[in-house]
Parts: structure tokens; C-alpha cells; sequence
């Protein structure tokens, strides 16, 4: 099984290549093989950055073995919800991880719960060993690469919200993720003054 995941991986990684390279090309036809490119790997996602705030700041004052105790601690808290809520973890890059859901709900629900859950970790602890969790959400078509990697502007604007703009406890979500939700009843969304232009309207997600 482990070899078959593998070989699927590298296989959609090589047709890529294989596809960009055709692009490249003098004369090549640019916008049929972006069709094509699109027709093999555009899906549409949730997709979840999240980031630990004032992370680099502990590692500098404590140290990499506190480093490695806050990473060990947030994925053993964080890692079950996504599961619960069928999220699917493409990568885990030092403090962050980039997580993709099928349904935006579930990847509101469960942004939502991995904050209740570091809010209920951190009840008595000091301030170093508190898990301060950033999220930034986005939702449209991207480009998947087998388990590897998305890419898109909605994949830039989460990690934009998530791991540059969010403060400790914060959602931050795109205007696609209120659009995509915008039938739910329950659901509350604050707009966002000093948006960097690329990333458009954003809106705090009042998940409390």
C-alpha cells in the first residue's frame, strides 16, 4: 500500500513536470496546456495554514528542546481533530502544517475546535509552554499534486492569513470560505480593515 501511495505521488508530480516542460518550449500552445494542467489536477479544497504565535521568540529564549516540546505537544493536541473532521495534513513544516478539506464546514469546524482545544491546553500553564494557535482558511480550485502540494491563490491567501497576518486565537478566512458558507445559519464573519491587496476582502472568523 505504502508503495502505491508513493508511486501515485510520483507519478502526478513527473506529468507536472513533463507539462511544464512542454510549456516552455518556443512555440509551445501556453494556454492548451494549462487547460490540460487544469483538467488533470484542479480540485477544489478547503485549505487550512496554521502557525504557532511568538514561536520564534520561545525558541531563541528556550532553546530547540523547547522547540521540539511545543511541536510534539500541538501536533499530539491538533492531529485527531483533523482527523475527526476529515482533514487531510500535506505538510508539517516546523510550527505550521497545511491542512486540506473536501468540506468547507468541516475545515471551519474543525479550525474552530484545534483553538478550543489549545484554549483548554493552555488553563494553568506558563506563558512558554502555551500552544498559540494561527489559522488562515481559503476555498476554491486549486491545483492538487497527488499528496504532495496545492497551489492557487485561495493556498496564498490562507498562508498569508495564517502565518503572517492571524494573532494568537484567530481565524482568519478569504471572502471565498463566507461565500461558500454563506447559506449556514450559526455562522458569524467580521470583516477586516489593512488587507494586503492580493489577498482581497478577509473576515475574522468569530468561531467563540
Amino acid at each position: 500500500m505504502m508503495y502505491q501511495r508513493s508511486v501515485g505521488a510520483a507519478a502526478s508530480e513527473d506529468r507536472l513536470s513533463r507539462l511544464i516542460a512542454e510549456r516552455m518550449a518556443p512555440g509551445a500552445n501556453k494556454q492548451h496546456i494549462d487547460e490540460r494542467i487544469w483538467d488533470l489536477f484542479g480540485e477544489e479544497w478547503a485549505i487550512v495554514f496554521t502557525d504557532l504565535s511568538g514561536f520564534s521568540r520561545n525558541v531563541e529564549a528556550f532553546g530547540i528542546i523547547h522547540f521540539l516540546q511545543t511541536i510534539y505537544e500541538s501536533e499530539r493536541i491538533l492531529v485527531p481533530i483533523i482527523d475527526d473532521h476529515d482533514g487531510i495534513i500535506l505538510k508539517i513544516e516546523g510550527d505550521s502544517m497545511l491542512i486540506i478539506f473536501r468540506n468547507t464546514i468541516k475545515a471551519l469546524k474543525a479550525v474552530a475546535s484545534m483553538q478550543q482545544a489549545c484554549i483548554a491546553y493552555n488553563v494553568g500553564r506558563v506563558d512558554e509552554e502555551r500552544v498559540l494557535l494561527c489559522a488562515g482558511v481559503g476555498f476554491g480550485r486549486v491545483l492538487r499534486i497527488g499528496d504532495a502540494d496545492v497551489f492557487g491563490k485561495e493556498v496564498n491567501s490562507a498562508s498569508k492569513l495564517g502565518e503572517d497576518t492571524a494573532k494568537a486565537g484567530e481565524v482568519l478566512v478569504t471572502r471565498a470560505v463566507v461565500d461558500a458558507v454563506a447559506t449556514i445559519g450559526g455562522l458569524r464573519f467580521v470583516e477586516l480593515d489593512d488587507i494586503p491587496v492580493a489577498i482581497g476582502k478577509a473576515y475574522r472568523f468569530e468561531y467563540r
